[in-house]
């Protein structure tokens, strides 16, 4: 069953059980400037939700274009490296504002996969809510998966990271059920599809689809003190990634494999004349451009182009990406991107006919985009390389000049750092260049726009001897910022240079964090 297929056959499901099929909305937020973009299907009906908006239906069925790279939903750095993280994707879902709740939502699910879809019960697994001090357990939800017919052995409770939304600190939310399913060769092993690899590691069990029961409004009756009240009328809000629908019912062991993206894949090997062997660099640098394509093309043609601030600066930092692995590992010296966005566009053009409407207009800011940083890239990257070799001494401010006249304390990866921090180099770029050449995992999330942040990790990472690290949990709970990268960087690395780290605070005392020249 193809992707296209897919779409349409949950789209008319829906329609035969009293929904509306409302066309996706834009990937700019109407009205709501606390998104980014567009990110679930529920965006575009979060005032019908909250009673803010009334419309002529109770119930809507959707293919939500989505795109999660920058905020709180980021997955740029991970593109390309899992089977499953992409920046756009497509969020199948259904809605009930005030019509059907869990029993309706939880039948209507358990019919399409098993019923119209005819995927193996022995494959599936079902999660809800298992209840903390706040909530009790959503027993109702487990009751009524075992009602349809599932295995009470495959129906699992979880706590409240997985399996309880909430729209922010106050407001609606509730309880959700997750429906995952078994991609390996062995179901009937009962070590390989066990209950563990649910919410636990690896792609092999994934989330397939999440039922959001909307049942209670939460309140801050006083400085972080909430209550909960049951709604009047509660609501269901689904959402199931297509492309993680398409891998099952293809039999795929990744979305890159399915024929949503992998045509594009293949577009990108035939521009570069060489096979996709999904292993190597090469095959990560292919599935980077195939994905930021399909960004790039949704994104201009629904108003977003690239920039420096904000949404513009996270695509901007998409098209760069995926440029600058074209040419580094693809040898794409000449222009090519906006030819794989214009593949895009054939490829998707019947189901979103608005990107056929802007086909021109997208060729044309991309044309312009990749010229720009071509030209960039053949210039600064052969500065880099000429830099970092020798690394010369600059036309300097007196005060630097007394720590980088001391060159035979400064090994080549201090180097770097400081020619990070001198040349401004935007901290994406100079992460690329320097990550690339790793073979390891770093995740820089909520640090990305910090220029000086971003020249101690080039300093980590770049090394021989640097560790796999993930920085983001930590940041996230960190109020000092500045001490904890320091802290990092001793935890990290055993002990950096005194030079990297008064540099560090000469610079950090000179720019504000998110206020750098961000392009070259």
């Amino acid at each position: 069953m193809t992707g296209n297929e897919i779409r349409q056959r949950f789209l008319e499901y829906f329609e035969r059980n009293g929904h509306k099929i409302v066309h996706s909305s834009p990937l700019l937020p109407a009205n709501d400037p606390t998104l980014l973009f567009t990110n679930a299907g529920m965006n575009q009906f979060k005032d019908v939700f909250t009673g803010q908006e009334k419309r002529d239906y109770t119930r809507a069925t959707t293919s939500q274009k989505c795109i999660r790279a920058g905020g709180k939903h980021n997955d740029l750095d991970e593109v390309g490296k899992t089977a499953r993280h992409h920046t756009f994707f497509e969020m199948l879902g259904n809605f009930s504002f005030g019509d059907y709740f869990k029993e309706d939502a939880i039948r209507f699910a358990w019919d399409f996969l098993v019923g119209e879809l005819k995927l193996a019960e022995n494959r599936l697994w079902f999660s809800y809510f298992g209840g903390d001090e706040e909530v009790p357990s959503d027993e109702e939800a487990r009751d009524l998966w075992i009602k349809m017919g599932a295995n009470p052995d495959r129906v699992l409770p979880f706590g409240r990271k997985d399996n309880f939304w909430q729209m922010g600190d106050t407001g609606p939310c509730g309880p959700c059920s997750e429906i995952h399913y078994y991609m390996g060769d062995e179901p009937d092993n009962p070590e390989a599809n066990h209950p563990k690899w649910v919410n636990g590691e690896g792609d092999t069990t994934m989330e397939i689809w999440n039922l959001v029961f909307m049942q209670f409004e939460r309140n801050e009756i006083e400085k972080g003190v909430f209550t909960l009240t049951p709604l009047p009328a509660p609501s269901v809000d689904t959402g199931a990634g297509l492309e993680r629908m398409a891998a099952v019912l293809q039999g795929v062991k990744t979305n890159y494999d399915t024929d949503l993206l992998l045509p594009i894949i293949n577009k990108t090997s035939e521009l570069a004349e060489r096979f996709y062997e999904p292993e190597t660099q090469e095959g990560f640098a292919m599935r980077v451009v195939a994905d930021h394509a399909r960004a790039t093309a949704f994104a201009i043609a629904d108003g977003i182009l690239p920039g420096n601030e904000g949404r513009n600066y996270v695509l901007r930092k998409i098209m760069r990406r995926a440029i600058y692995h074209g040419r580094e590992h693809l040898g794409l010296t000449d222009l090519f991107f906006h030819k794989v966005c214009d593949f895009v566009i054939d490829l998707m053009k019947d189901a979103f006919p608005e990107i056929e409407i802007q086909r021109d207009f997208i060729g044309k800011m991309v044309r312009l985009e990749e010229e720009r940083f071509s030209n960039t890239m053949t210039v600064g990257l052969n500065k880099f390389e000429e830099d970092f070799a020798k690394f010369p001494l600059f036309d300097q401010t007196e005060n630097i000049d007394q720590y980088v006249n001391q060159t035979e304390n400064m090994d080549q990866y201090d180097k770097l750092a400081y020619w990070t921090l001198y040349h401004q180099i935007p901290p994406y770029l100079a992460k690329l260049v320097a990550v690339s050449r790793t073979n390891k995992y770093f995740n820089f999330d909520e640090i990305d726009d910090n220029l000086y942040a971003s020249a101690l990790l080039i300093h980590i990472v770049s090394r021989p001897d640097a560790i796999e690290f993930n920085l983001a949990k930590q940041v996230k709970a960190e109020d000092n910022f500045d001490k904890l990268l320091l802290e990092l960087l001793n935890q990290l690395y055993d002990g950096a240079s005194p030079i990297l780290l008064q540099l560090f605070g000469l610079f950090a005392s000179n720019y504000d964090t998110y206020g750098t020249p961000r392009d070259l």
